[in-house]
């Protein structure tokens, strides 16, 4: 036996002599129908291959002094921009004195749209350098020390401009970032700004002050791919009795790796919320709190794709499995 017949003795795929072979419509039928399922697996199988997927490992939070980014986008449809003001209070019960703060206040009328744009480097408080997390005990200690000096023109003017604007239905928004110690604290938006004396005067009482909102978005940082921040598109509004709401976040330092190994530093986070009623004897005023305080973990999300061999490997058992079923289904018909 020479070389080449050993050689054929080995082949597992025996070829039938032309003359046996036979072409007919309905093997051509199901060749195009098994071509057509072969492309069609072929397209998902790639498709499968050039999506990525997502890995998460995690880690103790191993940064130190290093500032939190806040990202704010609310609208008040029921009080005006002179009234709103934002504050930000840390751990210690102390203000940051030295917060980098860019805020735009939004003028709206009583449709939404904007009528007026204003921007306040000192829209949160700075000037206070000790004061409790329940800052609203100041605010009522303020009301002796402005009403010693008796209502003034300014006070009168703004009074006046406020409660016009009330009237016309003017809402606002609140939109911009806050760079804050990496540690406990809260932030909220509220009328603390304004002396008790000037508030009363505006509102005549505690309970008329309708803090009704619409967070738009609420971030720590910027966002990755498949993040949910879950206080985003929240509408609050208030149908019976003024309060103060409350949300309780617990944020979660994270990284996000992409396929080109960039990183992006960001905080993903969840949230619990709480409403407390005002009434006529109460001595606080409403407010929207944001209560924070942050994980000791980091989570890590790896963006990562299959590997090649792993495409090549289900490409040749679908395709090969197809190819194998329509031609013995061909080949009995």
């Amino acid at each position: 036996m020479g070389v080449k017949q050993a050689l054929k003795s080995l082949d597992a795929f025996p070829r039938a002599e032309d003359h046996l072979l036979q072409k007919t419509q309905s093997g051509a039928v199901v060749s195009i129908i098994g071509l057509v399922i072969m492309a069609t697996l072929f397209l998902h199988e790639l498709k499968y291959y050039l999506t990525t997927y997502t890995v998460h490992q995690m880690s103790v939070d191993l940064k130190r002094g290093e500032t939190l980014p806040i990202h704010i986008n609310m609208t008040f449809p029921s009080l005006p921009c002179d009234v709103l003001s934002v504050d930000a209070i840390d751990m210690s019960g102390k203000h940051e004195v030295d917060l980098d703060t860019n805020i735009w206040k939004l003028r709206l009328n009583s449709d939404g749209h904007i009528i007026g744009t204003e921007y306040l480097s000192d829209l949160v408080e700075k000037e206070h350098i000790a004061h409790k997390h329940d800052d609203n005990k100041d605010h009522d200690g303020d009301a002796h020390k402005h009403h010693a000096h008796g209502f003034d023109k300014d006070a009168e003017k703004m009074v006046k401009s406020v409660k016009q604007a009330l009237a016309n239905g003017e809402g606002c928004r609140v939109y911009g970032a806050l760079d804050v110690q990496r540690v406990a604290g809260n932030f909220h938006i509220s009328v603390h700004g304004l002396n008790i004396f000037v508030a009363q005067q505006i509102f005549e009482g505690s309970t008329h002050v309708n803090v009704s909102h619409v967070i738009h978005d609420l971030s720590f940082g910027p966002k990755y791919p498949g993040i949910h921040n879950p206080l985003d598109d929240t509408l609050r509004i208030l149908r019976g009795p003024s309060g103060t709401f409350k949300y309780y976040i617990k944020i979660v330092p994270t990284e996000f790796r992409y396929l080109s190994k960039e990183v992006l530093p960001t905080n993903q986070f969840s949230v619990t919320e709480y409403f407390v009623p005002i009434n006529e004897h109460d001595r606080n005023w409403p407010a929207v709190y944001f209560l924070y305080d942050l994980s000791p973990i980091t989570v890590t999300i790896k963006e990562e794709r299959r590997s090649f061999l792993h495409f090549i490997t289900r490409l040749c058992a679908v395709l090969g499995g197809t190819f194998a079923l329509t031609g013995s289904y061909s080949t009995s018909l």
